[in-house]
């Protein structure tokens, strides 16, 4: 049989989507948490690139050059979970695929979304906290924590409904470039999928749950070196937002509610009802035709 290297049409994609979700929602629960802390270590990888890849750059270049480069390096997290192997929650939206289909049950979609959120938390704030103690934020004469601090503080200066919708483009974002992977018939077309989706939801400013799990807690962490931020001087950062209950109730809770209905949502129920809904067959006798005049 000779070997396929076209691309997965839409339509294909979308059964490929089902059968990937069926997989992952009958996952036995030790596995599916492992690889969900690998996945929350994994964004955090990405989120440590992009900190330090602009560290130092804020006033000396234009912003949209910075957000590009933030996005461009921050595409490291989801390469990783995907080539590598991992379980993420915020692309796992799309088992509403399957679960709108009836081929997962409710309780196996909330399932797998509660044990793989709760696991990409340990892999986040595990990684953050160790990020901490390698002190890796007084690097660039600490213009590496100046930037994970600041960017800390933004993200729990937001108001419920901010964070809400800019989680929702973010996760449709992300959604679309694991839809684009199911497309892929090489590493390489997988790499060249998610590099435009997630660097524009960096660029643009948008929400990312997971990724927050790590960078507003190494903001949090980096905040307790009260002898480095006095080294600082006029250059500690003002650091108004950054506490653990706007970490929780400004940014994570309505960011994952966003992510939801930009994952599950605007991408998996919107292909679902393109391509997998049941529909009314046709024959060239009855096309066209009212269903009551055909039956």
């Amino acid at each position: 049989m000779a070997t396929e290297f076209d691309a997965l049409v839409p339509a294909d994609m979308a059964a490929k989507a089902e059968t990937i979700g069926i997989k992952k929602a009958g996952m036995d629960l030790l596995t599916m948490f492992a690889l969900s802390i690998l996945a929350g270590a994994f964004i955090a990888m990405g989120a440590i690139f992009s900190t330090t890849s602009v560290a130092g750059m804020a006033g000396v270049t234009p912003y949209g050059i910075i957000r590009l480069v933030a996005g461009l390096t921050f595409t490291l997290g989801l390469i990783l979970v995907v080539v590598a192997g991992a379980e993420l929650f915020t692309g796992n939206n799309l088992i509403a695929m399957a679960w709108a289909g009836g081929k997962v049950s409710t309780g196996a979609l909330l399932r797998n979304w509660v044990v793989v959120y709760a696991g990409n938390f340990v892999g986040s704030i595990a990684t953050a906290y160790l990020m901490f103690l390698g002190r890796q934020y007084t690097f660039g004469g600490g213009a590496i924590g100046i930037t994970a601090l600041n960017t800390a503080n933004a993200k729990t200066g937001y108001d419920f409904m901010q964070a809400f919708v800019l989680g929702i483009f973010c996760n449709a974002l992300v959604c679309l470039a694991v839809w684009l992977c199911f497309s892929a018939r090489s590493t390489t077309d997988k790499i060249m999928s998610i590099i435009p989706p997630i660097a524009a939801f960096v660029a643009a400013g948008f929400e990312h749950s997971i990724a927050n799990m790590y960078f507003i807690p190494v903001g949090l962490f980096i905040q307790t070196d009260s002898a480095w931020l006095a080294s600082l001087g006029d250059k500690a950062p003002k650091l108004a937002n950054l506490t653990w209950s706007n970490f929780f109730i400004n940014n994570l809770i309505p960011v994952t509610l966003g992510n939801i209905v930009g994952g599950a949502l605007m991408v998996g129920l919107v292909y679902w009802f393109v391509y997998l809904r049941p529909k009314q067959m046709q024959t060239p006798q009855t096309a066209g035709k009212p269903l009551a005049a055909a039956k």
